[in-house]
């Protein structure tokens, strides 16, 4: 993939990831934490990313939020993708610093912290890549060299940690998930960003079960073959075939028919597996049930966006260097008695599927299609509150949040992101940085939709109409509670989005496009009424 992560991302990023290389109801199926709680990405099992018990937050009192507390980062080029877990007041989140936090949600106030560097050297520095799951008093999170870790909720020790994958590219991304004593978890890879000296491409997206308990492998599911020598590269390196179809989405679970569903990305060589494909898998032994494979040829690797990538390009030819993967999580969700599981494209495409046989239901096209870099989709995921789908798209001239209607695709309402975006507030200083597009996930609670922008600003949308209830610039100066300073930017993408949990919300800013920041770190913004 991820044309979005490789291509758009800062060159801290990029030297992270290239080092190494040279409807279940919403409010009840929780995957941990009580009522009100946001205890992992997804917020549920189904994946609604929808806090139904939020009561304190409604469109007549959203106008009224504000910042309670900061917590800054160390300065860092590298990005905030951690969305915080909060459960029983205590939020859970990860930093670029390499350091994983517990803090107080009301107050910023510390708890616990761990630091990633005590555990056993891997390749480049352990950054949190992902979102917490908190589940039966453990805390589980990825990072960016290929670990899964589960700490001890109360204080914070470390009670394993699991290299998923050997791969020196490898990375998680994918936020786990915590079922019947499993951790569910995707990993993903930075191998196709690699320059032409590079012997292109070995890693092979997976998704793992993991024993909760001890970080066992339980089963794994292999997304392409193994990858095979087929020749050279011009410039002599040796070629490999098939590659890729990472993992790079959060997983999400149905438990009365115990099946698991997750996307995949596409192939960086070769044309072969299940990349761009929507998986329904049995979560006890990795069986897969169907499969839906959404683009028919897709390989794409980041020199394809080169000035002159003959050669190199193995798409480049036929036209299929697209980078359309789904790195969306899916959505479950119930229309007339019949269970359907729906995920967003990077070709622009939200899909809905009969959970059962994966039988096309409906398709909505609402991004434009932008191939090499698929940057004009829809990137992390979507939010269902029972009544409506809620789905935006990130570079689509320009981004727009939409609500559909469930059970036909009909687009309810749809809002652009605001044309003075990049003219007001702290972007309007890089008019040739700030953009008009959507890079997190959409979250919501009752009435009200939230969604950050490249621009800096995250916003709440009445979810009936989709006018923009409030807004709040984070292209700001601030003082972490921690004694920091900080400065927002663009609001986190591959780290999820808001976070709704007891008349609070929680956001990370500091995300690509990288707005200048040359002595104060990202942030965690934590807002109240």
């Amino acid at each position: 993939m991820k044309g979005i992560r490789p291509t758009l991302a800062t060159a801290a990023v990029l030297a992270l990831l290239g080092a190494a290389v040279a409807t279940a109801d919403p409010a009840t199926t929780t995957a941990g934490g009580g009522r009100g709680d946001w205890a992992t990405w997804q917020k549920d099992l189904s994946g609604s990313r929808h806090n139904a018990a939020e009561r304190r937050i409604t469109p007549r009192t959203v106008g009224g939020l504000e910042l309670k507390w900061a917590f800054a980062y160390p300065h860092t080029e590298a990005p905030v993708r951690s969305q915080p877990a909060i459960v029983d007041g205590v939020a859970y989140f990860g930093g670029p610093d390499g350091r994983f936090y517990a803090r107080d949600a009301r107050t910023g106030a510390e708890r616990w912290t761990f630091d990633l560097s005590g555990v056993e050297p891997g390749p480049g520095p352990a950054v949190p890549w992902d979102g917490p799951a908190v589940a039966n008093g453990r805390v589980y999170f990825g990072d960016i060299r290929g670990y899964v870790y589960a700490l001890d909720q109360r204080d914070g020790h470390l009670v394993w940690a699991k290299q998923v994958d050997a791969h020196p590219a490898a990375t998680v991304t994918s936020s786990p998930i915590v079922f019947e004593g499993r951790v569910y978890v995707g990993t993903s890879s930075g191998e196709n960003t690699a320059g032409r000296d590079y012997p292109c491409c070995t890693f092979r997206g997976h998704i793992d079960a993991l024993d909760a308990d001890t970080g066992a492998l339980a089963w794994r599911h292999h997304t392409v073959p193994e990858p095979k020598a087929v020749g050279t590269w011009p410039s002599g390196a040796t070629r490999y075939e098939p590659s890729g179809a990472g993992v790079w989405s959060s997983p999400v679970i149905d438990p009365r028919t115990r099946t698991l569903y997750v996307g995949t990305g596409q192939n960086y060589t070769g044309s072969a597996g299940d990349f761009d494909t929507l998986l329904a898998l049995d979560p006890r032994s990795g069986a897969v049930k169907w499969r839906n494979q959404v683009t028919k040829a897709d390989t794409w690797r980041s020199l394809c966006n080169d000035p002159d990538p003959e050669g190199y390009c193995p798409g480049l030819k036929d036209g299929s260097a697209l980078d359309y993967d789904i790195g969306a999580t899916p959505n479950i969700f119930t229309v007339g008695g019949r269970t359907l599981v729906g995920v967003g494209q990077k070709l622009g495409v939200y899909h809905v599927f009969d959970a059962r046989t994966g039988e096309v239901v409906w398709r909505r096209q609402l991004g434009v299609p932008l191939p090499s870099g698929g940057v004009s989709g829809i990137q992390w995921g979507s939010s269902y509150d029972g009544e409506r789908l809620y789905i935006a798209t990130y570079f689509a001239d320009p981004g727009k949040v939409f609500a559909v209607d469930p059970a036909t695709g009909t687009v309810l309402w749809q809002t652009p992101n605001p044309a003075d975006g990049c003219t007001t507030g702290g972007a309007a200083a890089h008019p040739d940085i700030c953009t008009l597009g959507h890079g997190p996930a959409v979250s919501s609670s009752p009435g009200v939709v939230y969604e950050g922008g490249n621009d800096g600003k995250l916003r709440a949308y009445s979810a009936k109409t989709g006018r923009v209830l409030w807004t709040y610039d984070t292209v700001r100066d601030v003082t972490g509670v921690n004694g920091l300073p900080g400065r927002g930017g663009a609001i986190s993408g591959g780290g999820g989005g808001a976070v709704i949990s007891h008349g609070m919300v929680y956001v990370h800013s500091g995300y690509a496009p990288a707005y200048p920041n040359p002595d104060r770190g990202h942030v965690l913004l934590a807002f109240g009424l």
